[in-house]
């Protein structure tokens, strides 16, 4: 087991049981911690620390996620917004684990929108914001034109690619996963987290750190495709985003009003196409 594992998984010990009995027996649990977000950034001649966030999370990757989540709100735009990256590690706060960015100077990201002083939960990448106006305006670009890039064969493929890669979903059953792939269905990279808006801000962050683009790319959830989540690949430019599960509705209107290809129920050899099946390649038909 790896080092990222070992800190997402934990045993405990349990009963099991059935009508007739039970028994002692070991499991696996995800493990599930808070970690406390800080900003560290100029104002005029002095720096000031504060807190934006406490999110709910697996440890492990904690730069990534934090990385992707500055960037997603649009913090950062780039790397270089970041004046010092921390190491891959917290230190421990009173209630939870602290993990601190300091901003360069001259960062052009809106620090407003993150003013809320907000708990986070692993299931809502949203909580906390302060009014329907700031959800509205949160900065969805609009992709470029659709152009065709996908085999309609490719898709039913990906949810098995990702599975055998879900190292700690395989042990715990209790972890959601979001996973690049080439427009050829081969694997890039997969990040997992009891949040299904963390584990998209570990993928993206973590292409962000490795200077990896998300164009012409396919990223793949593990769970249903909700609001946060499509507004997230939106901001990092991914054309088509595909979910095992079912897409909301606000996330069908946001696919549709910014060109985003949307796939829900990959299930099988079947899929829904919600939105944007211009990407996808058309086969040739033999006129007789």
């Amino acid at each position: 087991m790896t080092t990222e594992n070992r800190r997402a998984v934990r045993q405990v010990f349990i009963h099991q049981a059935n009508g007739v009995d039970m028994w002692p027996a070991a499991d696996h649990v995800a493990v599930e911690a808070p970690l406390e977000i800080r900003l560290s950034y100029r104002v005029d001649d002095s720096r000031v620390e504060k807190t934006i966030c406490v999110t709910m999370r697996t440890p492990g990757q904690d730069v990534e996620l934090v990385l992707g989540y500055l960037y997603a709100e649009g913090v950062i735009r780039t790397l270089s917004d970041v004046a010092q990256l921390p190491k891959d590690e917290v230190r421990c706060g009173e209630d939870a684990e602290v993990l601190t960015i300091e901003l360069g100077i001259g960062v052009s990201g809106d620090l407003r929108r993150l003013d809320r002083n907000v708990f986070t939960s692993s299931s809502c990448g949203v909580c906390g914001i302060p009014s329907l106006d700031a959800l509205a305006q949160a900065a969805c670009p609009d992709l470029p034109a659709p152009r065709a890039m996908l085999d309609r064969g490719i898709v039913p493929l990906l949810p098995s690619t990702l599975y055998d890669r879900q190292v700690a979903f395989q042990q715990t059953g209790g972890l959601h996963a979001a996973a690049l792939f080439d427009t050829s269905g081969r694997l890039l990279r997969v990040r997992e987290d009891v949040g299904r808006h963390n584990a998209m801000d570990k993928l993206i962050g973590s292409c962000l750190l490795d200077g990896v683009s998300l164009h012409e790319r396919i990223v793949l959830v593990s769970g249903r495709a909700s609001y946060e989540l499509v507004q997230k690949v939106l901001v990092a430019g991914v054309p088509i985003l595909a979910a095992v599960g079912a897409p909301s509705s606000l996330a069908v209107s946001l696919a549709q009003a910014h060109g985003l290809t949307l796939i829900g129920f990959v299930r099988g050899e079947q899929f829904n196409i919600y939105h944007g099946e211009e990407r996808f390649l058309r086969e040739n038909i033999e006129v007789m």
